[in-house]
């Protein structure tokens, strides 16, 4: 494929507007705003320290390597196949074990908004029937796709400027809810350590529009798009945050009802304030199904690649004939959630609970794939260093050793803290841990199992092979 130009409809705004849509998660915004005023300072951390380098590295890989599997291909092209095959099995998998997380948060806040009380039924119910209209949209076609995952991202930027702006108007009538001085915004690990990993996992994803080279004008656009997504979705975050604080007390906020006690706090009981609260609210539902839209799409063409590779099961890259949709990747992500989403019912003691659980198992699944990404920029810096880069990461191979580092070790840290969110304090709650890295270990054991297979499918083909060209 030529890496300079492209037929396809996406500039930079669109681009920017896709990473934003994958990038920014409204739905853990209140775990990060359950960490305490502290979370203001571990965001600017965090994205000094991480999120430059990782824009950086993304946009050199993504503008040297551009193709459809997005880091697959960086992965395969630094380690080979084996490595590829997991990586992409993580990236993939993970989607359809993180859908069930954010669509048990929109029917629980869907029943705060609407119908207090809601039976569990009724919740998983709609959990399953958003699953499947996921599917269908990704499914459709891309252009379908796009469009949803722009609104999302318009929606988005709209929810979160409300928790801003509005959590500035409620401090000035009626006082901050929470105390932010110098010294309550610095980072500490006192203040909730186990909600730190939410932090790292809002952040990730600015890579998976390098799967969209299809359809883009210019892959050289992606830096651009890129950092600008980055930029405001650092400032949204910290933005969205602080509006949280501003006007809840940090004990009082909920993972799942969060957002829409925010609001009401907001908007107050009238008849105007509830209609601001069912709008914003249901706003922010919306951007639920444009990020799963967003993932949905990017993960199953990375799959698909994989797949018409030999290196997932056939039935992974089936495409759509009338779409060029990856409609076998796109079902079997539907069908995954279903099955989580029935199975974590059955154990279901409350919706924070269920959501964290979930969501925690679904975030390692979903970081395991970067601890093979950053690795392959240094790989690939060193042993393919003539390659032309239309976008380098400035600095030597020292800079390139130190940012690379810096950015495994935040992912690795994080994969730690959701497995075990107490290990600061030296303490393991195994009721929590257990399931978690029990759903670790067995995703990770399916992916070897599939590892093997292609292996062994890969030995058979050049047996074929072999035979053929001795015959001929």
């Amino acid at each position: 494929m030529d890496t300079q130009a492209s037929t396809g409809k996406m500039g930079v705004t669109s681009l920017a507007l896709f990473s934003l849509c994958a990038v920014i998660v409204v739905d853990t915004l209140t775990a990060s705003a359950s960490i305490g005023v502290s979370s203001i300072g571990w965001w600017i951390l965090t994205l000094v320290v991480f999120v430059i380098p990782y824009g950086l590295i993304t946009s050199e890989l993504s503008t040297t390597y551009p193709g459809e599997g997005g880091i697959y291909d960086w992965v395969k092209k630094a380690f080979g196949y084996k490595w590829a095959v997991r990586t992409t099995w993580f990236y993939w998998i993970n989607v359809g074990l993180w859908m069930p997380a954010v669509y048990i948060m929109f029917a629980g806040m869907f029943s705060e908004l609407f119908f207090p009380g809601l039976s569990l039924f009724w919740q998983v119910v709609i959990c399953i029937v958003l699953t499947w209209l996921t599917i269908w949209i990704c499914n459709v076609s891309v252009d379908v796709g796009v469009w949803v995952t722009n609104i999302g991202a318009i929606l988005k930027i709209a929810v979160i400027s409300v928790l801003g702006f509005g959590g500035f108007i409620y401090a000035a009538k009626h006082g901050v809810a929470n105390e932010f001085s110098f010294s309550a915004m610095m980072p500490s690990l006192d203040t909730g350590v186990a909600f730190l990993p939410a932090l790292v996992f809002n952040l990730m994803g600015f890579e998976l529009v390098a799967t969209m080279t299809k359809e883009m004008k210019d892959v050289r656009d992606m830096p651009k798009a890129i950092f600008l997504a980055a930029i405001i979705t650092a400032f949204l975050y910290v933005f969205g945050t602080v509006g949280i604080l501003m006007a809840l007390p940090v004990q009082d906020i909920g993972l799942v009802a969060g957002i829409i006690d925010t609001l009401r706090k907001l908007f107050g009981d009238g008849d105007f304030g509830q209609m601001m609260v069912y709008i914003i609210g249901t706003m922010a539902l919306l951007t639920f199904i444009g990020n799963m839209v967003t993932w949905t799409m990017g993960a199953s063409r990375a799959a698909a690649e994989a797949a018409s590779e030999g290196e997932l099961p056939d039935v992974v890259g089936k495409m759509s004939e009338k779409h060029d949709t990856p409609i076998g990747a796109n079902n079997i992500t539907g069908a995954l959630s279903t099955a989580v989403i029935l199975a974590y019912a059955i154990f279901a003691q409350s919706s924070d609970e269920l959501f964290w659980s979930v969501f925690a198992f679904s975030s390692c699944i979903f970081l395991l794939p970067y601890l093979f990404m950053f690795p392959s920029y240094l790989k690939l810096r060193i042993s393919d260093s003539q390659f032309e880069r239309p976008f380098r990461v400035p600095g030597g191979m020292g800079m390139q050793w130190l940012l690379s580092t810096v950015c495994f070790l935040t992912i690795a840290q994080a994969v730690v803290l959701f497995i075990f969110p107490d290990l600061i304090s030296l303490s393991v709650n195994w009721t929590y841990s257990a399931p978690v890295l029990i759903g670790v270990l067995l995703t990770i054991a399916i992916g070897e199992y599939l590892l093997k297979l292609a292996i062994a499918k890969k030995k058979q083909a050049n047996k074929s092979q072999d035979y053929q060209e001795h015959t001929a």
